[in-house]
Order: structure tokens, then sequence, then C-alpha cells
């Protein structure tokens, strides 16, 4: 009876083990979320507003008219305790006669070396285009953990672009990322 406990004990205890250091990568996990409502926290106040008709959850969105190139300051993130994963910033995005391209631009901020940036470069939109999901990534190593996060709409042209569900979310890094 003893050996009979014994097997049953490290059977489970090996199942525990195993599942323990299986290689499950983790889930992503969303640090902010931006509900457009109003233009509350909202950086750029000028040729910028809120559309209650156009939205990709019905709640609103952001509609800039830009007749030139621009650079729309969202929000500010500020310093979020995170490092060692990969950040991204994502948002859903419209475009309407877009005459260039639109796109997400996301500023990391270190005290005593700098801003470093990243943009959406894969998933810009332009001309008409309907909601469109958008990300730009930025890859934070160990110890690296920005000061501020500067989330920003770049339109390079001209044209209408709405922005909606704006959020940063984190990701593990995966075992080739990590530097």
């Amino acid at each position: 009876m003893k050996i009979e406990t014994f097997l049953v004990i490290l059977l489970v205890s090996s199942i525990f083990l195993i599942l323990g250091c299986s290689d499950k990568p983790d889930q992503p996990v969303v640090i902010k979320s931006y509900p457009v409502k109003n233009l509350d926290g909202f950086l750029t106040q000028e040729g910028v507003e809120v559309d209650r008709d156009v939205s990709s959850d019905g709640n609103g969105s952001i509609k800039i008219v830009a007749p030139e190139s621009t650079t729309v300051r969202l929000y500010e993130a500020g310093d979020i305790d995170i490092e060692n994963v990969r950040l991204a910033y994502q948002a859903k995005i419209r475009a309407e006669n877009v005459i260039g391209q639109a796109f997400l631009e996301m500023w990391c901020v270190f005290e005593g070396k700098g801003e470093f940036f990243s943009r959406g470069l894969r998933t810009l939109v332009t001309s008409d285009t309907d909601w469109k999901d958008t990300e730009t990534m930025f890859y934070l190593k160990a110890g690296e953990n920005p000061d501020n996060i500067k989330l920003n709409l770049v339109i390079n042209g001209s044209g209408t672009v709405w922005i909606d569900d704006i959020k940063l979310v984190k990701h593990p890094l995966r075992r080739d990322e990590q530097l």
C-alpha cells in the first residue's frame, strides 16, 4: 500500500512539475486604456473634435481634419513600472480622403538617456480606409523602464482621420526577443 501511495504522489508531482515548466506564453495585459468620450486628457486640442456619429465601438471617436502634415499629441501615460516586455500602442484608425498616410507613433522617455520612438508603419492607413486595427511596438529589455510614454497620431499629408479604442498593452518577450 505504501508503494502505491508513493507512486501516486510521484505521478501527481511530476504532472505539476511538467505543467509548471511548460512553455506557455503569458497573455497580453492592457495596462492603460483611453476611452474616447471627450477631449479630457487629450494633449492636442486644436483641430480635433469628438465625433459621436463615427465610432468603432459606438461611444464616439476623435476626428482630425488635417489640411497638411501634422503630429497629433494624444496622451502621455507617465511613469508606468514596466520592463522586459514588448509594449504595444494600439488603436483603431479610419481614414477618408487621406493623401499620404496616417500611423501611430510612440515615444519612450528615459531620464538621462533621451527619447526613443517607434512608428506603426506596418499598419498605416491611407486614402479611404474603414476601421483598421493599428499598432506600434517598443521592446523594453530588463532594466529599461521608461519615465514617460507619449502617444501620437502622425498624418503625413492631408485628409480626415478618426482614432478610437486607444490602449497600451504589454506582452511578455518571447525567448528570441530577449537580449
